[in-house]
């Protein structure tokens, strides 16, 4: 029997981990290739469909139950009501099932209706329409229905369904503009060019006859990378190769294109959007570890009372009473399995000190918290026309614990806005509109902008560094009428041209030189046109583009004149051109390039090389060769780039602004004041960041800023350097004790002196020394700027702050791609949705509009919701303390017999009815400074301050005080006396009722009294529990209910309040409980106020 069939279909079908390939072969339009060829293997893919929901219909309930089930509470009580089952207990099974059933409710509830959303949103794309090829002819079908390898056509403004190949283009040069707004939000346009081998192909007819498979790679979570290529078959021809450029995505802007689907959605680039675990941080740690400490309370008083039962039962009168004879079947079992059995008994009856409600609650708290932030109209811009977003909820109070703020600076703290302010040819500025060799020049005419009588090398070179920045670009020129449905461009009736490109500094360059006299006119047939001083247009071939990478940091064009020169122009970071000069008036580029960063603004530096025929070759070889790899293509191309850019002959420099943004310096200021260590990251030069941090007050003239740079750590060795700076700030730190003046320090670190930190050192046994000495600096310094920064060492930085001793909370915020990595590595990651697109805001836990919003962002809502999740999971501890220590207590005088103190009913109902909607209010909407930005008051609440164990302490000790007043109080009144008038004794249950009254009471109370901001909801939902108390007290024991075997509350509340006694006792018990935590306030904000304390009484004086 032949088993390769067999093998066949399982590895068809069953494909695992083992039979997966680096590459697969797309067959366009499903055509099988020449006999020929290689072998046909047709293969599967997924389908087209989006699904981002998490349940069906048949699967939610076994899901979701199993989640839940997942969290140790939800377990817990789950066991508890199993127990209730099984064996006898003094409650109910209602009362554990009825709470856990409220809890899995709630939950299922709104998971169900996220996912319900989800479900709403898939559905809407999937049944997008598509124009897709079929037999030469187009078809209309649904987004859905699309399969890897069909030919699609999409129109102007249509959204791209999947990722797709560009096959063909309505214009003539094969290149069509593209935004990738619904992928990472970008609103900038990118170029792509069709495959040269089909852009001929215009009409539906003629791509039906193109026989063609496609090699590529398998998908990659990297949005902006592909390696394929394209094999296109003829009569009697040899394949021919060609490279597939990079695919196209979401939102075209061109007349029409025809491509062909690489990716069904499921694989597509977005599918792999990065995602953070959450981790437990400060407030959750602590709430899972006062968790832990009651279930050993739990655990212990159940010990307790079980030895202390069989202790009192150790005499024959107390272990079985004349009026209680045990059964036969009792007398029968074991001493431990009767011990046993009882230690449950008491687990059940004393299981309410564990709040199961308080994690939903929390949830809740958490969810509808979030909304707050979204609907805060100072978070609102107009500009935008956007507000601020919560892209995961569970993080609103760390948001009041952040420590470290990691920024980015271009687009963050920026306006990513960029204006040509001048360029330097040879040492000689020129300055649009105004100076040009330090010569008044009129605005009147764009020509004078250079002057027209320099010498012959000098005009030569000059006319170089024009022409490279209008070449050396990936501008395009728009010319209709509308970008966006926007109409733009348009001047006395007419439409006119406009740029528009991926990356601002481009077109603010090309402008530039526009003003300058060099104009950019198109791209048209593989030839870029340029119109010179001269009022002369100037034809360009485009052979070769070597795209920026931010490893390289730079990019390059290979041109050819009309007069069949080969130029390769070159532009980039200083760091990237000058070590690849070898001629050219360095030193006076340099110069100005450093005065220019001082100044703040951004520089580019342009150079070139003049190609002969024979080296145009070798590199058009390198390339090809490069591009064709279907393995390890970056690294390719790296080495075929490092190899043709190289020996060139410096130009000049240029000089762009990038405004800082509105209101940046006073949220730094703010920031500062309010405890946390602001550090900015960033890629420039370290003189144009240094610049903007000054201006930005990171640095104030007074901050003696320590570097720890390349430059210096050549002269010296990177250990004498650290060391030098590790004393310089230790010293100080001495000296500050004895002294009021504290100096404060700032210090500055390039890319390559960080990789020379964290690198392990032949030195010592690893890199762990040289961290801790630097993590001592930057402890010691009031700001830090890392700049020269690659993307992965940003996160590199974040997390080693992260890992430090103090395991402080690090905020990470940026606008661009870049910035992602170390917006994930990041306890709180927010982007800003900025030009440089969303793919930051996209991968964030929060979204805002501008950098300004960071502010209100930390220092209100992020402080007002730790304040209020803190006092949450405080009280939800402290009112449990108080409603089971008194059950605890009273088995004392029952003989350990189980006998609940309370009714069942409010057992059932303490925490899900009586209590809970007050302090979920409270959560969501305490004020205890009312509009006013709590600076100086976050000190308050740092470091998880108000979850700490001395509060915590203090909390439980409040609980067992008001448990012992209302137990020993309700005790010591019941103590022989007559309450009725007709001399009437109250019973067991009048007494539990006594007790219950006074705690509902005082634990609403208590919460009334904390609370400093009252609206009518406060006043509606608390006296309204007081109230819904009351009368569910009356009806639950004034009605005689038929569902109930037996009624023992009947009548028990009514006589309780018909007693003048009982009146008296509930307010004096009350009053007692209350007080000590009064006095207890009062002295501490006379002795010891704290700042948020005296903001208070400012406030209210004034």
């Amino acid at each position: 029997m032949d088993f390769s069939v067999l093998r066949n279909l399982i590895s068809r079908y069953c494909a695992g981990e083992e039979y997966w390939v680096d590459s697969r072969t797309v067959y366009i339009g499903h055509k099988e290739p020449p006999p020929a060829a290689e072998a046909y293997i047709p293969q599967r893919y997924p389908d087209n469909r989006i699904v981002s929901s998490k349940y069906t219909l048949w699967n939610f309930i076994p899901k979701n139950l199993f989640e839940q089930f997942r969290r140790i509470a939800n377990f817990y009580f789950l066991l508890i009501f199993l127990v209730q089952l099984i064996i006898d207990t003094p409650t109910s099974p209602v009362t554990s099932g009825l709470p856990l059933f409220f809890v899995i409710t709630v939950t299922a509830i709104k998971q169900g209706y996220e996912d319900w959303l989800r479900h709403k949103a898939d559905c809407s794309i999937n049944e997008c329409p598509v124009d897709m090829v079929q037999q030469g002819t187009v078809v209309r079908t649904q987004s859905s229905k699309l399969r890897v390898g069909d030919v699609v056509m999409v129109r102007e403004d249509e959204t791209f369904p999947c990722d797709l190949i560009l096959l063909s283009s309505s214009r003539g040069d094969g290149t069509c503009y593209v935004t990738t707004t619904s992928l990472d939000g970008e609103s900038s346009h990118k170029t792509y060019y069709a495959v040269p081998d089909t852009m001929a192909f215009k009409t539906e007819q003629e791509l039906d006859s193109l026989h063609a498979t496609i090699e590529c790679e398998q998908p990659q979570p990297d949005l902006y990378k592909f390696v394929g290529r394209i094999n296109i078959y003829k009569e009697r021809e040899d394949p021919i190769a060609s490279l597939c450029h990079g695919y196209c995505v979401c939102v075209c802007v061109c007349d029409a294109l025809l491509t062909i689907i690489l990716h069904p959605v499921l694989e597509n680039e977005s599918a792999f959007s990065s995602s953070k675990p959450l981790l437990p941080l400060p407030p959750s740690r602590s709430m899972n570890a006062f968790l832990i400490v009651y279930l050993c309370i739990l655990i212990s008083k159940a010990v307790i009372n079980t030895v202390l039962k069989y202790a009192w039962q150790w005499s024959a009168d107390h272990d079985e009473p004349w009026y209680n004879h045990r059964t036969e079947i009792d007398r029968e079992r074991h001493v431990v399995i009767r011990a046993f059995t009882d230690f449950l008994a008491f687990m059940v009856l004393f299981n309410y000190i564990i709040p199961v409600s308080m994690y939903v609650t929390v949830e809740m708290q958490k969810f509808l918290g979030s909304y707050f932030i979204v609907w805060d109209k100072d978070m609102y811009d107009e500009e935008l026309g956007v507000g601020a977003q919560v892209n995961t909820s569970d993080l609103n109070e760390e948001l009041g614990q952040v420590e470290y703020v990691f920024t980015d600076k271009t687009g963050t703290l920026t306006e990513n806005n960029m204006e040509f302010i001048e360029c330097c040819v040879d040492g000689h500025v020129y300055i649009p509109h105004a100076i040009c060799n330090g010569q008044i020049l009129s605005a009147a005419s764009s020509i004078d902008m250079i002057d027209s009588s320099p010498g012959g090398y000098r005009r030569e070179h000059e006319d170089l560094f024009f022409r490279a920045l209008c070449l050396c670009h990936t501008v395009q020129v728009k010319e209709e009428e509308t970008v966006d449905s926007i109409k733009r461009g348009i001047h006395l009736g007419k439409p006119t041209s406009f740029y528009i490109s991926s990356s601002p500094d481009e077109v603010a360059l090309v402008e530039g030189m526009k003003r300058l006299g060099y104009t950019y006119l198109r791209l048209k047939d593989s030839h870029m046109e340029i119109l010179n001083k001269d009022d002369e247009i100037e034809r360009f071939e485009l052979l070769h583009v070597l795209n920026f990478d931010s490893v390289r940091r730079r990019m390059s064009v290979i041109v050819k004149s009309s007069s069949g020169e080969y130029l390769l122009f070159c532009k980039g970071a200083d760091t990237s051109i000058f070590p690849r000069v070898v001629s050219g008036k360095v030193e006076q580029v340099r110069a100005r390039v450093e005065q220019n960063a001082v100044e703040g603004l951004r520089t580019l530096c342009v150079a070139y090389r003049s190609l002969s025929p024979a080296e145009y070759e070798e590199a058009c070889h390198q390339l090809s060769d490069a591009k064709l790899a279907l393995k390890d293509r970056e690294q390719w191309l790296a080495q075929a780039y490092d190899l043709i850019e190289r020996d060139f002959t410096l130009l000049g420099a240029t000089a762009v602004e990038d405004r800082l943004q509105e209101k940046a310096a006073d949220t730094i200021e703010s920031l500062q004041k309010a405890g946390m260590k602001v550090w900015v990251l960033t890629g420039d030069k370290m003189e144009t960041a240094a610049a903007t941090c000054y201006a930005s007050k990171l640095f104030r003239r007074s901050t003696q800023i320590l570097e720890l740079t390349k430059k210096r750590t050549e002269e010296q060795s990177l250990h004498d350097v650290l060391f030098d700076l590790s004393r310089t700030v230790l010293r100080q730190r001495s000296l500050s004790g004895l002294s009021v003046e504290c100096q404060d320090y700032g210090l500055i670190i390039d890319g390559a002196t960080l990789s020379a930190v964290l690198k392990p050192s032949p030195e010592s046994s690893g890199s762990g020394n040289y961290r801790e000495i630097f993590l001592e600096i930057s402890r010691n310094c009031s700001a830090v700027l890392c700049c020269r920064m690659a993307p992965l060492q940003k996160a590199q930085i974040v997390k080693l702050i992260k890992a430090s001793k103090e395991h402080p909370i690090t905020l990470a915020i940026g606008d661009g791609a870049n910035d992602v990595s170390m917006i994930l590595e990041a306890h709180v990651g927010i982007g800003i949705m900025g030009k440089e697109g969303r793919q930051a805001a996209r991968n964030s836990d929060y979204a805002i509009p501008k950098f300004k919003h960071l502010k209100k962002m930390l220092l209100v809502h992020g402080h007002f919701y730790y304040i209020r999740i803190a006092e949450l999971v405080q009280y939800f501890f402290y009112k449990n303390v108080c409603f089971i220590f008194p059950q605890f207590l009273y088995q004392f005088f029952c003989g350990f017999s189980q006998q609940p103190l309370y009714d069942t009913a409010y057992l059932t109902l303490y925490n899900i009815s009586f209590t809970s909607l007050p302090i979920l209010l409270y959560s969501l909407i305490e004020k205890h400074i009312n509009n006013i930005i709590p600076t100086q008051k976050k000190r308050d609440v740092a470091k998880n301050a108000l979850l700490r164990w001395p509060v915590f302490l203090y909390w439980t000790c409040l609980g067992l005080f008001n448990a012992c007043i209302f137990f020993f109080g309700a005790y010591f009144l019941f103590d022989n006396t007559t309450f009725t008038s007709n001399g009437q004794m109250f019973g067991n249950w009048t007494f539990g009722t006594l007790v219950f009254t006074v705690l509902v009471f005082t634990v609403t109370l208590k919460l009334a009294l904390d609370t400093h901001h009252w609206t009518w909801i406060n006043h509606f939902v608390i006296w309204g529990s007081l109230l819904f108390y009351v009368i569910f007290s009356l009806l639950w024991g004034g009605i005689i209910w038929p569902f109930l075997n037996y009624q023992r509350m009947y009548y028990v509340f009514m006589q309780m309040l018909s007693s003048g006694p009982a009146w008296l006792g509930i307010i004096l018990l009350i009053t007692i409980s209350l007080l000590p935590d009064v006095v207890k306030k009062v002295l501490c904000r006379t002795l010891w106020p704290t700042a948020t304390e005296r903001a208070q009484v400012g406030r209210t004086a004034t």
